[in-house]
């Protein structure tokens, strides 16, 4: 089941949503809420809401559903790195120009965590 947190908005602000949640979420970047809004993932009052720049009032009420995460299947990947050093607990890499770090929409494979 998606996880939700519901807010009240509990004083007079002009602010834009996607300000206002970025504050209420602190943990999330606006890039994040706003692809959240995009996606139809956020509710004032009920109504779905895809605006980032509507303004909110006093008793408002705004709910955000975090959609599923599916698991990633990473399969390890067959790509020669530069170790500088590695034990038990930390390994230096001397990370290609352009090698992507983690996969990402366009980045599905080849990326440094399919190297480890």
């Amino acid at each position: 089941m998606p996880r939700k947190i519901d807010f009240i908005v509990e004083t007079a602000t002009v602010e834009r949503l996607d300000r206002w949640l970025v504050d209420q979420l602190e943990d999330f970047s606006r890039s994040r809420i706003q692809t959240l809004l995009q996606d139809g993932y956020i509710r004032i009052n009920g109504a779905v809401c895809t605006n980032r720049t509507s303004k909110l009032k006093l008793g408002d009420q705004v709910r955000v559903t975090f959609p599923k995460t599916e698991p990633l299947n990473l399969e390890p990947e067959d790509i020669p790195l530069d170790v500088l050093f590695e034990d038990d607990h930390l390994i230096i890499i001397n990370k290609p120009v352009g090698m992507v770090i983690h996969p990402s929409p366009g980045h599905r494979s080849g990326t440094l965590v399919h190297a480890l």
